[in-house]
């Protein structure tokens, strides 16, 4: 999966909260208004803020007025960096706002796509923010979302962007990009497959 975000009418949602070191801050964070952050990449990348609080405000920054958008309450062990996270923003008078996924919001997007034979340990953070735009706007598109290591050109391509690590073995991809394609065949939506240059947006 080369790139991981939904536009969504006016509104710009990105995944994964990208990480600022090669390059990218310039593009990643001037149409964003809404980036999630999964717990496990507050432990990963920012040592779960136990030592140093910068790194994290700083890969902040680009974001303006973006909301933070955390699957706080999706694992136990989430929950606590979560918290640690909206309450590093806070104290430091940040201006993004940190939004807590609901347990019950979580709970029946799971249910929704398990009844459609997405049969997941764990759904991606992309196909929850793919539902949620879906109930929200009236036109959705949507870009990166490729599970496969060769693009359609058969050309090699990384698992996102800024790296290549291995998806998380709990995802069923493949099942996700499948629903979304007949969504997108349906007209309810719009994948971006290609070079998102000739995307017209």
């Amino acid at each position: 999966m080369s790139l991981l975000f939904v536009c969504v009418c006016v509104c710009m949602y990105r995944c994964n909260l990208p990480p600022l070191t090669r390059g990218y801050a310039e593009h990643i964070g001037k149409r964003t208004h809404l980036v999630t952050a999964n717990p496990s990449i507050i432990d990963k990348r920012f040592e779960g803020l136990e030592w140093s609080r910068r790194p994290f405000l700083e890969s902040m920054r680009v974001y303006n007025r973006s909301f933070i958008y955390m699957p706080a309450f999706s694992s136990y062990i989430g929950t606590e960096p979560s918290f640690r996270a909206a309450h590093t923003l806070v104290d430091a008078s940040a201006n993004q706002t940190v939004l807590f996924a609901h347990p019950e919001f979580l709970r029946h997007v799971s249910a929704f796509w398990a009844a459609r034979d997405v049969s997941a340990g764990r759904l991606t953070t992309g196909l929850f923010m793919v539902t949620l735009a879906l109930s929200l706007c009236d036109q959705v598109d949507v870009y990166g979302f490729w599970p496969f290591s060769h693009g359609p050109d058969n050309k090699p391509l990384s698992h996102h962007y800024y790296d290549n690590e291995p998806p998380n073995r709990y995802h069923a991809m493949p099942q996700e990009f499948l629903q979304l394609w007949q969504l997108h065949k349906s007209g309810v939506l719009r994948m971006q497959l290609g070079d998102c240059e000739g995307a017209g947006r």
